[in-house]
C-alpha cells in the first residue's frame, strides 16, 4: 500500500522541528521537510543534511523530471553511521519519497559496505514530480513506511541558473510507531557481528523476526517454515563460502517471504478475530434474550408486590403530613446551604484571579532573565562571530547591528545579476555560519551606482538582493530570518563623480540584527 494514511501527513505552514532520538528510536514527534515540485526537463540541486540524530551525515541530489520516466534521482551520500550506532533492529538504509497529498514511496535500499563510516549513491526513478526525500534505517529493504530513525532530509532546492524553483512550506509526517521496536519481548538480532555478517542476512533475520512477532508461526505456517528455510540456506551458503550475489539472492529472497508471512498472517488473524467478535455477539444475543424473561418474572412478582402496597396505602397516607413538615424544613436548609455555597464559590474565584495574576507576573519575569541571558550569552560570543564574518567582507559595528559589506567580485560584472563562478563556495560557507547564530536576523540591502534610470536601478538591486537571500536560504538558513531589500542609488556612500567613487557605491550589506 503506497498511500498510508496512517501517516497523518499533511502540509501547513510552520518551520523545520527535528527531536533527537534515543534508544531504539527517535521520539514520536512530527518532522517537517520541504517538498519540492521539480520542473520538467530541468537539472535541480538539492542539499541534504542529517538529523539531530545523525548530525555528521551529508547528502546530495540531481533531480531531472521528464516526460517519459517521471522524476530521475541521483543521490550520493557520505558519511553513513556504523551499523552498531543505529541500535538493535536495523540492518539497512531505505530512500523515501513522500507526496504532500500522502502518497509514500520507497525508492529503493541504500547498501552499507563494512564495519565503518561509507559513502554510497543510488540512482532510482519516481513518477511524483512532488516530493520531499528521506533517509531511514530499516530492519530490511522491504518495508512500507519510514521506521523513526530518521537519517537525511532534503533541503531548499537550486539550479545552476538560479531558476526559482517551487516549494511547499513543509511536509509533516510521524515515524514508525510499530510495537516491533518498544515491545520488550521482541528478540534483537541474533548476530551482532556486522562488520563479518552480510547485510542481507541480516535483513532476512530481522524480516523473519517481524514475522513471527506478527503471529505467522500461527497463522501463516507455510510461508514462515519458508522464510526460515530460506534464510538457513543462505547462513550455510555464505559460511561454505559461497559467492557473495547467490548468498544475496537467497537472503533477499527470504525476506520477501518473510514479508508476506508477515502480510497473510496480519490478514488471518484479522479474520479470525472478527469471527471470534461474531461468536461474542452471538452469545451476548442470547444472554439478552435470557435477561428479557427473567424481566418478564420480575414484572409478574412485580404485580403482586403491587397489589400489597395497595392495602397498605391508607397506612401510607397517615405519614404524608409528616414527610410534608420534614420535605418544607429541608428545603429551607437546601436554600441556605445553596446560599453559602456560592459565597464560597466567588471567594475562591478571587482566590484564583489573585494567583493567576502572581504567575503572570513571576512569568513575565522570567521571560526577561531568559531574554536577558540570552543577549549576554549572544554578547559575549560576538567577537568570534564578527572575525568569522571578516572571510566574506568588510565588517563594521552600529546601532543598527552588525553590518557585512560584501565585495563586487560576488558578480560576475557590475550590472550582473548572476554570481561569479567561486560565488557558491563562499556563499556556501556563509549559509553555514548564519546557520549556526540562528539568534540574528538578517537584513540584505544592495546598492549600487547612479548610472542607468531609478526603475532600472531599483529593479537591479532588488534582483541581487533576492538572489543573496535565495542562495543562503538554500544553504540552511530560514526564510523567515531574511529581509531583502534593493535600495537603488538613494544611499551613497561617495559621490557619484569617479570611476572609484562609484565603485564605493556598488556594494550588498548584510546587517545582522540580535533577534530576542
Amino acid at each position: 500500500m503506497n498511500n498510508l494514511k496512517a501517516l497523518n501527513i499533511v502540509i501547513i505552514l510552520l518551520f523545520v522541528c527535528i527531536s533527537a532520538g534515543s534508544g531504539f528510536a527517535q521520539v514520536d514527534v512530527p518532522r517537517r521537510t520541504t517538498a519540492i515540485t521539480y520542473p520538467l526537463d530541468q537539472v535541480v540541486f538539492v542539499q541534504f543534511r542529517g538529523t539531530t540524530r545523525f548530525p555528521r551525515m551529508k547528502g546530495e541530489g540531481k533531480m531531472k523530471r521528464t516526460s517519459r520516466n517521471g522524476t530521475e534521482i541521483e543521490l550520493s551520500v557520505s558519511k553513513m553511521p556504523r551499523p552498531f550506532e543505529l541500535g538493535a533492529g536495523f540492518a539497512t538504509y531505505v530512500l523515501w519519497a513522500i507526496s504532500p497529498d500522502g502518497q509514500v514511496d520507497n525508492l529503493g535500499e541504500i547498501k552499507r559496505r563494512g564495519f565503518f563510516e561509507f559513502d554510497s549513491k543510488i540512482s532510482v526513478t519516481t513518477p511524483l514530480q512532488n516530493f520531499a526525500l528521506i533517509i531511514t534505517a530499516e530492519p530490511h529493504f522491504l518495508v512500507r513506511q519510514p521506521s523513526q530513525e530518521i537519517m537525511l532530509e532534503n533541503l531548499n532546492p537550486y539550479t545552476r541558473t538560479g531558476a526559482t524553483i517551487s516549494t511547499a512550506s513543509a511536509v509533516q509526517y510521524f515515524g514508525n510507531s510499530s510495537d516491533y521496536f518498544r515491545d520488550s519481548r521482541t528478540p534483537e538480532i541474533a548476530e551482532l557481528d556486522y562488520s563479518k555478517t552480510p547485510s542481507t542476512i541480516l535483513q532476512a533475520k530481522q524480516a523473519v523476526a517481524l514475522a513471527r512477532f506478527a503471529g505467522a508461526e500461527r497463522d501463516a505456517t507455510e510461508e514462515m517454515n519458508e522464510a526460515v528455510t530460506l534464510l538457513q540456506n543462505a547462513e550455510t551458503a555464505w559460511k561454505a563460502g559461497r559467492p557473495e550475489e547467490t548468498v544475496d539472492i537467497t537472503a533477499r529472497k527470504a525476506v520477501s517471504v518473510a514479508v508476506k508471512a508477515e502480510s497473510t498472517a496480519g490478514v488471518r488473524k484479522g479474520a479470525r478475530e472478527k469471527r471470534n467478535e461474531q461468536t461474542r455477539s452471538d452469545a451476548e444475543t442470547r444472554q439478552a434474550e435470557n435477561r428479557y424473561q427473567d424481566a418478564q418474572n420480575i414484572i409478574t412478582e412485580l404485580r403482586a408486590q403491587l397489589a400489597d402496597e395497595t392495602r397498605n396505602k391508607e397506612l401510607s397516607e397517615r405519614e404524608v403530613s409528616t414527610y410534608s413538615t420534614q420535605i418544607r424544613e429541608l428545603r429551607a436548609e437546601n436554600g441556605r446551604l445553596i446560599e453559602e455555597l456560592g459565597r464560597l464559590r466567588v471567594e475562591a474565584d478571587n482566590a484564583k484571579q489573585r494567583l493567576a495574576a502572581i504567575e503572570n507576573e513571576k512569568q513575565a519575569s522570567d521571560e526577561q532573565r531568559l531574554r536577558d541571558e540570552k543577549m549576554n550569552n549572544l554578547m559575549a560570543n560576538q567577537a568570534g562571530f564578527v572575525q568569522s564574518l571578516r572571510r566574506f567582507g568588510t565588517v563594521a559595528k552600529s546601532e543598527r547591528g552588525i553590518i557585512l559589506t560584501m565585495p563586487e567580485n560576488f558578480w560576475s560584472a557590475i550590472r550582473s545579476t548572476t554570481f561569479a563562478p567561486n560565488a557558491d563556495t563562499k556563499l556556501s560557507s556563509l549559509g553555514e555560519l548564519l546557520s549556526n547564530n540562528p539568534d540574528y536576523k538578517l537584513v540584505i540591502e544592495a546598492h549600487t551606482d547612479d548610472r542607468g534610470t531609478s526603475e532600472e536601478l531599483d529593479d537591479l538591486t532588488q534582483q541581487r538582493s533576492r538572489a543573496i537571500a535565495e542562495r543562503l536560504s538554500g544553504f540552511g538558513v530560514a526564510e523567515s530570518r531574511i529581509d531583502a531589500k534593493g535600495m537603488g542609488a538613494a544611499l551613497p556612500l561617495a559621490p557619484n563623480t569617479t570611476n572609484a567613487s562609484r565603485a564605493k557605491n556598488r556594494r550588498v550589506q548584510l546587517i545582522l540584527v540580535p533577534n530576542i
